[in-house]
Formats: C-alpha cells, sequence, structure tokens
C-alpha cells in the first residue's frame, strides 16, 4: 500500500527526516513511535503532501506519488487526521462532516454524503447527538471523534492518524482506539503516530521507532515491547542482565 524509500524533508535549513524507509501493507495497523520532535509529524506530513521531501520517494500502491499535493494524496485514497484535530471551530459537526467529502461531494448525491455520515455516527454516536451543534464547544475527546469522522468521510484507502489519543482522559482513548480496532477489522490500513506506545503496540500489527529523524527499531509489537530502547525510553521499565537473561526492574 505505502512505501518510502529514503526520504529527508526538514524546515528552512533544519534537517528533520534523515533516510526515511517504510513499508505499510494493506489493511496493516502499523505504529510510529518516538519522544517528541523526532519527525513522525513531519514524515505524516510528506506522506499526504503537506509536506515537500527534499529527497527520496513516496510510492502509493507502486506508484510515485512524491510532491503530490495534499487534496490530489486525497483523490488517491490518503486522509491525514493531524495533531491538534484542526476542526473547523465555528461550523457545526455536520458542517465539518461534509467538507470531509469535498473530493468527491460534487459528483456524490446527497443520499450518498448522508450515508457516509451514517458510517460515521455508527462508529460515533456522540456525533450524530450534536450533529447540530458548533465544533469548537465540543469537548476535546468529542473534537477528536469528529476529526476522525471528517477524514473518514474522504473514504480513505490509507489513513494516517496523529496523537489521536493527545491530552485526553483515559476513558475516551479507549473509545478511540476501540474505533482503530474497529477499522482495522472493516479493512481500512492505517499508520498510526502515537505517543501512549502501551496502547499502540496492542493495536497495532507491527512499528517503526523513530529517533532524532532516524529509524532506530522496527518489528513486530511484542518484539517493540520487549526491546531495551522502547522499554527504557517509553514503557518505563528497566531492563537489567541476570544470568545471561533480560529481566524487568
Amino acid at each position: 500500500m505505502l512505501k518510502t524509500e529514503g526520504l529527508r524533508a526538514g524546515y528552512g535549513r533544519t534537517q528533520v527526516l534523515h533516510d526515511i524507509s517504510i513499508e505499510v501493507d494493506e489493511g496493516e495497523v502499523v505504529c510510529l513511535l518516538g519522544a517528541n520532535g523526532a519527525g513522525k509529524s513531519t514524515l505524516l506530513g510528506c506522506i499526504s503532501g503537506v509536506v515537500s521531501p527534499t529527497r527520496g520517494k513516496v510510492f502509493l500502491r507502486g506508484a510515485d506519488v512524491t510532491g503530490l499535493a495534499p487534496d490530489q494524496m486525497v483523490r488517491r485514497g490518503v486522509c491525514h487526521v493531524p495533531e491538534g484535530k484542526q476542526i473547523f471551530q465555528s461550523l457545526t459537526v455536520w458542517e465539518n462532516l461534509k467538507l470531509g467529502s469535498y473530493s468527491y461531494a460534487r459528483r456524490a448525491s446527497r443520499l450518498e454524503i448522508e450515508s457516509g455520515m451514517e458510517k460515521i455516527f455508527v462508529l460515533f454516536p456522540r456525533l450524530k447527538e450534536r450533529k447540530a451543534q458548533l465544533a469548537g464547544t465540543l469537548s476535546g475527546g468529542e473534537q477528536q471523534m469528529l476529526a476522525i469522522g471528517r477524514a473518514l468521510m474522504g473514504k480513505p484507502k490509507l489513513l494516517l492518524t496523529d496523537e489521536p489519543s493527545l491530552g485526553l482522559a483515559p476513558l475516551i482513548i479507549r473509545e478511540i482506539f476501540k474505533t482503530v480496532e474497529t477499522l482495522r477489522q472493516q479493512g481500512l490500513t492505517i499508520l498510526l503516530v502515537e505517543q501512549n506506545v502501551r496502547v499502540a503496540l496492542q493495536v497495532a500489527d507491527r512499528g517503526y521507532v523513530m529517533q532524532n529523524g532516524a529509524i532506530a527499531l522496527q518489528g513486530g509489537c511484542e518484539q517493540l515491547a520487549n526491546s531495551e530502547l522502547v522499554a527504557a525510553a517509553y514503557l518505563g521499565k528497566q531492563l537489567v542482565q541476570k544470568d545471561g537473561e533480560d529481566h524487568e526492574r
């Protein structure tokens, strides 16, 4: 589904990404882990067209899509849920969701758009209850649901989600990731950027760990959870050698 080769990108003279190569197969949930400033959001931006790479390639289903504009990427099935939600606060929930269908709205019937919204309301019943409410008056968790719902209205083949649990209460986080699990069961391919490593490793098939703009580690979720790098840096564990084996402390 997705492949990047040797991606480099930055802002001005500051290089953020250093030769990033990752792959996401169709139907997978792949997590991208790392501390603040590791380059995770910049990588998502390169994939969705928000950031222009200075070197390297992005391939979507084998086609070179490097440097395409965000609206072109949406039309190719790549929808991006940015960090911080970035919903239109002065518009209603319904209006925000309708904007998510802009790439096909001109050729779609009202029934088709409303059918798409009903699918969102099944995933997030609270949005249906608040569809006439201004988005800026929603709680943080509801705004995150709206941001995901708006992206899903674009009928993505690949969903990019950037820190969906950021600043949310544990109960809402469980609800958000339950939705991620549902979307995976429906066959949607997801690249998930997440600092809540425990939750990310529970829902993903495998993952990558970024440090200082480069891939430091990759593998299955169990392998990552048991690695010294992830355990010490992100899970609050310390691994010590005892009788030739690693043990948690």
